[in-house]
């Protein structure tokens, strides 16, 4: 894992740390993020708001999640397959 998929794996972490899972869409997810749909994910040069992550990895997320782990895990491998990271 590189030092950016580690950051933005901890920032992940954080920001839907506070969710109550298990999260049935990607509205459950907002409640938790600090900044709602603004919150900002940067790491190294690269960076890009919940809302825009929304957008992008709709075809790649499997609602709903029953933990952390599986969305952050979901969340990473998505963001690699449309080469954002």
């Amino acid at each position: 894992m590189t030092d950016v998929e580690a950051e933005l794996r901890a920032q992940f972490e954080d920001a839907f740390g506070a969710a109550d899972f298990p999260v049935e869409n990607q509205m459950d997810l907002v409640p938790a993020l600090p900044d709602g749909p603004g919150t900002t994910f940067e790491a190294g040069d690269v960076s890009f708001s919940a809302m825009e992550l929304a957008t992008k990895l709709s075809g790649h997320q499997e609602f709903p999640y029953e933990s952390l782990d599986a969305l952050v895990d979901d969340v990473m491998l998505a963001i690699k397959q449309e080469g954002l990271i």
